[in-house]
């Protein structure tokens, strides 16, 4: 009999699982090729995958909300659509996983400290166990829930949690003694009375990752901000000049993203310090520029697809990409590799007509830029004949920054000079 095995995807460099969410079928469908089978999550992006054959199907390993491995098995599928009745072969599927060319390749790359592990662990579970200070010695002792007791992230979570030291299992096998650094602990839980007239709703699943990560940068990075006002008379003209031959001549239509975007490009290759990322006590300058902005979903949550080479295109590049990175983002369409390797990133507090935001850190880089709502207001300018007040086009502009490699005059310098930038853009650009 026929049957084809349909694996989970990989769904960019940096996912290594992800969790199935939805099956649009069931044991027994017909299905025709190009058919949405199930629909899958990961900390980046939401797809859905559609069958590459058609066919019956036969068998599904998984259940909703499964974490599965990059390559695994989820699902069988009968090619011939017809089941001849004998049910060995059946019988022979499981959803015990055979290790993947990834996870060899990954496990054949793993740190020093890994080597001598009694079980593979995913890049995305060593990472966690490296951020959070669980040893070598102290991981191997968690139970996995994963196929083949293989270690989730959502495991070394629960661990973290306190939730697993009612799971975990000392592994027989002797690991070299060290010194085992505790987990962080929980934060405590604060008791909250809820009233007869208040509605408690639940996080949805992005929320619930945004919350992670927002508080997980506050407790890796002791954050400074540092604030300016600066005045962008020229770049609002320039902008209401040009606005209309620009969309005639490329098709895109043309805000002032690009234009801060072209200035935080050209600061952070002047400042490298800023483009950059802290692992342990070493410093990783970024050899490129790439740049996230923050989008807004029309579901309240944020994404933040990168403009990759960012110092490396000029405004009508930068555009391009700025509108079809957000467009895309807000239907949900970006791939997982369009909202991961940034190395700066950018926040738009104006979109909301705020004068003045002070933006945490998306990790692992070290500073973040806010961009606040222009406005018109008097102030005072020198000329010749002496000063005088004229009406001006200004902003707020602020930085957060990682206080363990950037002070005050660095992370000072690099926004002045993004703020020169922009006071000095000339008002007479050609496009």
């Amino acid at each position: 009999m026929s049957e084809f095995k349909i694996q989970m995807p990989k769904m960019g460099e940096s996912v290594q699982e992800a969790t199935i969410t939805k099956w649009f079928v069931k044991e027994g469908d017909k299905i025709e090729e190009d058919d949405m089978l199930f629909e899958i999550a990961t900390e980046k992006v939401d797809s859905e995958i559609p069958s590459p054959v058609d066919g019956v199907i036969k068998k599904i390993l998984f259940e909703v909300d499964s974490v599965v491995p990059v390559g695994e098995t989820v699902a069988i599928i009968q090619m011939d659509g017809e089941d001849d009745g004998d049910s060995s072969e059946s019988e022979e599927v499981t959803a015990t996983p055979t290790e993947s060319q990834d996870d060899k390749v990954a496990e054949e790359n793993a740190p020093a400290d890994f080597k001598e592990a009694t079980r593979f662990y995913s890049p995305l579970v060593r990472s966690i166990a490296k951020e959070e200070n669980i040893s070598l010695e102290e991981l191997e002792t968690i139970e996995g829930s994963g196929a083949g007791g293989r270690v989730q992230k959502q495991d070394v979570m629960d661990y973290l949690a306190g939730k697993g030291a009612q799971k975990a299992t000392p592994t027989p096998t002797p690991v070299k003694a060290e010194a085992s650094t505790p987990a962080k602990p929980a934060a405590p839980k604060m008791n909250i009375t809820v009233g007869a007239d208040d509605k408690v709703v639940e996080m949805d699943r992005i929320r619930k990752i945004i919350s992670e990560r927002m508080v997980q940068s506050v407790q890796t990075a002791p954050h400074v901000t540092s604030v300016v006002e600066i005045d962008v008379t020229n770049v609002v003209l320039w902008r209401n000049k040009v606005k209309d031959e620009f969309q005639q001549k490329f098709g895109q239509k043309l805000t002032f993203m690009p234009v801060f975007i072209e200035a935080a490009a050209t600061a952070l290759r002047e400042f490298p310090m800023l483009n950059a990322s802290v692992d342990g006590d070493k410093i990783i300058l970024r050899g490129k520029v790439n740049i996230g902005v923050a989008v807004a979903k029309p579901d309240g949550n944020l994404i933040v697809p990168v403009i990759r080479d960012a110092d490396q295109k000029n405004l009508v590049g930068l555009t391009s990409s700025m509108n079809d990175l957000a467009n895309r983002a807000r239907i949900n369409k970006l791939t997982p590799d369009e909202i991961s390797g940034g190395t700066f990133s950018i926040s738009n507090f104006g979109t909301f007509k705020n004068d003045i935001g002070t933006p945490i850190i998306n990790q692992p880089e070290v500073a973040i830029l806010a961009t606040g709502n222009i406005t018109k207001k008097p102030a005072v300018l020198e000329t010749p004949a002496g000063d005088v007040i004229a009406i001006r086009h200004k902003m707020f502009l602020s930085v957060s920054y990682d206080h363990r490699i950037i002070d005050g005059a660095l992370g000072g310098a690099f926004l002045r000079r993004i703020a020169d930038l922009l006071e000095q853009f000339d008002a007479n650009r050609k496009i």
